[in-house]
């Protein structure tokens, strides 16, 4: 039963994010008592992770069950941003109470040339396709994992380069940029490239968690400061070559974007885009991508989540997700949502 139901979610998030199908909500309801504690997200509590993991995955295919949305149970595999700075040499913070970030390691563009591009098998990065195995070992090869913090490769080299002299070297040095986010796109490509030969081509994104047959989920907040004409520079060529690359592309971006949403229109095969803005600049980017992408935003409407949807365009696609803190809650809303 399990299995069938997993199945149907999946062809529900395909029609989803087609835009030629009619299908134009989908809901996620989050029941939160069953919610566990995470560890911290470090190389050194991988064990944990793997456990906390297992268990949060058993909960949710419990609970598909007895509730009714579209929420499809996943393998937490969630990072920190760090963990391809790391993979350069980046030291990290980490603190008991707060997520993992990565320091810089570069102040100049000169220094741009000495980095090396590290092997995949001898970086930081290799124990978590140790902890991936282990988690697709308990549940089975077609359990879906849910992808690690990918932020796209100019994020990533805003890491890495102090941003008290990287904006200055947008301006002043682009050509050590561009040689900057090759290495790391060259690193971020052969990471996916094994990701995808072991696990498989679908998966759950990183941020929101939605489902994705194929393609790559990535972070993209550094757009908030630039202008549009370097956005076609050292945004976009990217953006469009790992979408082509592997299938797709969805896009979390939480700056003050607003400037930048024509350009998202140039970035090719975007199948969802989660912006984190006001409720104003929300309503405003329902109508502005209606008829680009399918949409996963950070506010939903006014009042209760069964009136959400009648607050969209029509021609808008809009994935909402609402918490509850009682199983009979839970049922409630399932029954409200499926009923618009």
């Amino acid at each position: 039963m399990s299995e069938a139901i997993i199945n149907k979610r999946k062809e529900t998030w395909k029609k989803f994010i087609d835009l030629n199908s009619s299908l134009n909500n989908v809901y996620i309801i989050h029941y939160m008592p069953d919610v566990l504690t995470r560890p911290q997200l470090w190389p050194s509590k991988k064990n944990e992770r793997i456990e906390w993991a297992w268990r949060m995955y058993s909960l949710h295919m419990e609970r598909i069950e007895w509730l009714d949305d579209d929420s499809i149970p996943y393998l937490d595999m969630l990072t920190g941003t760090e963990i391809f700075a790391e993979a350069f040499g980046c030291k990290v913070h980490r603190d008991e109470n707060n997520m993992p970030f990565a320091l810089p390691l570069i102040k100049q563009a000169s220094d741009v040339s000495r980095l090396k591009v590290p092997d995949l098998w001898d970086s930081s990065l290799a124990y978590l396709f140790e902890m991936a195995d282990e988690l697709k070992r308990r549940a089975g090869k077609d359990a879906l994992l849910r992808m690690v913090d990918i932020q796209s490769p100019i994020d990533i080299a805003a890491l890495i380069f102090d941003k008290n002299y990287f904006y200055i070297a947008l301006l002043e040095e682009p050509e050590m940029i561009h040689e900057l986010t090759s290495k790391i796109k060259d690193l971020l490509t052969a990471f996916l490239d094994e990701w995808f030969a072991r696990y498989g081509k679908e998966f759950i994104a990183h941020f929101p968690t939605y489902y994705m047959p194929q393609g790559i989920t990535l972070s993209e907040d550094e757009v908030g400061v630039v202008n549009k004409a370097m956005f076609d520079e050292f945004f976009l060529p990217e953006l469009n070559e790992l979408s082509d690359r592997y299938g797709g592309i969805g896009i979390h971006c939480c700056a003050d974007s607003e400037h930048q949403w024509e350009n998202f229109k140039k970035i090719r095969n975007l199948k969802m885009l989660n912006l984190v803005r006001s409720p104003e600049s929300t309503r405003n980017s329902w109508s502005f991508f209606a008829d680009f992408t399918a949409q996963f935003p950070q506010w939903y409407g006014e009042g209760e989540p069964w009136t959400w949807p009648s607050q969209y365009p029509k021609n808008a696609k809009i994935a909402l997700q609402t918490l509850a803190n009682t199983k009979d809650e839970a049922l409630r809303l399932s029954e409200k949502l499926r009923s618009f």
